[in-house]
C-alpha cells in the first residue's frame, strides 16, 4: 500500500507531539500541585520531582479524570497515593472512576463511614482491586522522594472516642490502623470533623491540605499540634462561613489560599470568609473563577499559575 505524503506527514506531526510531550514531562526538580476545577467539592493533584504522583479527594463526578489527563503525563497510568480526607460526595465520587481508569497504589483514608451508595461502591472497588489501604493519624509521616508528608489531624485517641462500635474491633488503638478497619459509624460528631489535615514540606516550602475540616475542629486540632506556617493553605470546606477561625488563619499564616468551590446553594465563599481573608490581607484564587490553580516550587521560592475555565 502506497503512503501518501498527507499521511506520513501527519504520522510525524503526531510522532513529535508525543515526543515532545514526553520530554517536557521529565523531572524538573520541582514539585506541582494542581487545586483542580471540579465544580463544588475537592481535587488536588500532586506531581513531585521525582515524577511521583498523589492525589487528595476526587471531586463530586468524574471531572477529575479531566484535570488529571491535562496534567499528568499521557503514559504515566500509575498513581502512587490516594487520599480520601473524608467520605463525603463532593470528596470521593470522582475516585470511583480514578480507581476504575488508573493503578493505584496505596488509599489513605479513615476508618469513619458514610453509608451512602457512593462510599459503600468505592470500599468495594478498594476491595476488587485489591488496593492496600493505609491508616494515618496525627504525627504519621511519609515521604514522597524528597516531598515529606505529615499528618496534624486527625488524632488516634480522638478516633477511638468518636467511632462506633466500641467492641474487639477497637480493643486497643493499635487496631485502628489495621486496613481491615473500614466502615465504622461515627458519632454524632460530624463527618466533615474527621478530615485529614495534611501537611506537605518540600525544602523550606509548604503546604497545608483540610479537606472539610472547619471551625468545629479547629480548636481541638491547634491543642493537639503546633499548626506550621505555610505558603499555600487548601481552604476548609470550600470557603463556607465556618472554615477557618482568626485564630486558625494567623497560626497558618498562609502567603496564598486556595478556594476549590463551585455552583452551589450555601453562598460559598461566603461573605464572612471573603471580609476574613481581607481583614488579614491573604490573597486567595478560587476554582470557579480561576480554573486549575497550579503551584510551582523549587523549594524555595514558588509561583502560582491558573487557567481560567479549565473543566
Amino acid at each position: 500500500m502506497k503512503l501518501s505524503l498527507k499521511h506520513l506527514l501527519s504520522g510525524v506531526a503526531v510522532g513529535l507531539i508525543l515526543i515532545f510531550s514526553f520530554l517536557i514531562s521529565f523531572p524538573d526538580g520541582k514539585v506541582h500541585i494542581f487545586f483542580c476545577n471540579v465544580g463544588q467539592g475537592d481535587a488536588a493533584y500532586i506531581r513531585t520531582p521525582g515524577n511521583q504522583d498523589m492525589l487528595i479527594d476526587g471531586g463530586p463526578d468524574t471531572k477529575v479524570l479531566n484535570c488529571l489527563g491535562r496534567h499528568m503525563p499521557f503514559y504515566d497510568r500509575t498513581i502512587d497515593v490516594v487520599m480520601l480526607t473524608h467520605p463525603q460526595k463532593d470528596h470521593l465520587q470522582g475516585l470511583l472512576s480514578v480507581l476504575q481508569r488508573y493503578q493505584v497504589k496505596y488509599i489513605v483514608l479513615g476508618v469513619e463511614e458514610n453509608q451512602t451508595d457512593g462510599y459503600q461502591r468505592l470500599v468495594q472497588e478498594i476491595k476488587n482491586r485489591n488496593i492496600p489501604v493505609k491508616h494515618l493519624y496525627t504525627g504519621d509521616k511519609f515521604s514522597l522522594g524528597k516531598v515529606k508528608f505529615e499528618i496534624l489531624w486527625p488524632e488516634r485517641k480522638w478516633v477511638v472516642e468518636n467511632v462506633f462500635p466500641s467492641n474487639s474491633v477497637l480493643s486497643d488503638l493499635g487496631n485502628l490502623s489495621n486496613p481491615n478497619t473500614l466502615g465504622l459509624l461515627t458519632t454524632q460528631r460530624n463527618i466533615n470533623d474527621f478530615s485529614i489535615y495534611l501537611h506537605l514540606a518540600f525544602g523550606s516550602f509548604s503546604s497545608l491540605f483540610t479537606g472539610d475540616g472547619d471551625t468545629r475542629i479547629q480548636g481541638e486540632i491547634m491543642k493537639e499540634v503546633s499548626l506550621p506556617r505555610v505558603n499555600i493553605l487548601k481552604y476548609p470546606h470550600h470557603g463556607s462561613k465556618y472554615g477557618a477561625g482568626e485564630d486558625f488563619l494567623k497560626l497558618v499564616s498562609p502567603d496564598l489560599t486556595v478556594i476549590s468551590v463551585g455552583k452551589n446553594p450555601w453562598g460559598h465563599p461566603t461573605p464572612e470568609t471573603l471580609d476574613l481573608l481581607a481583614k488579614l490581607s491573604i490573597p486567595f484564587k478560587r476554582t470557579d473563577q480561576n480554573g486549575d490553580v497550579e503551584i510551582v516550587s523549587d523549594g524555595q521560592g514558588w509561583v502560582v499559575k491558573s487557567e481560567k475555565g479549565s473543566k
